[in-house]
């Protein structure tokens, strides 16, 4: 979804880590948890719409939304896994 060669200077906006693409399962978990109303991003808000892609951060903690193709990189927006 994400362009590799982007891909590669992407990074955690918060720690600096290296972001990967999500995987399937991946979405389908934080998915799930966005339909039982159960997800909250970093600045404790509701997520309220199911990600069609996502990079997750190196240690596997954060993912950030990817919304029409753009990848949201900001700290608050990050969701954590």
């Amino acid at each position: 979804m994400i362009d590799k060669d982007l891909l590669q200077i992407l990074a955690c906006p918060e720690s600096h880590q290296p972001l990967e693409e999500a995987s399937a399962a991946l979405l389908q978990r934080i998915n799930d948890k966005i339909r039982a109303n159960a997800a909250r991003n970093k600045s404790g808000a509701a997520v309220k719409e199911p990600l069609e892609g996502g990079l997750v951060r190196q240690d596997g903690q954060i993912v950030y939304p990817i919304r029409d193709g753009i990848p949201v990189l900001l700290i608050d927006e990050g969701i954590p896994v």
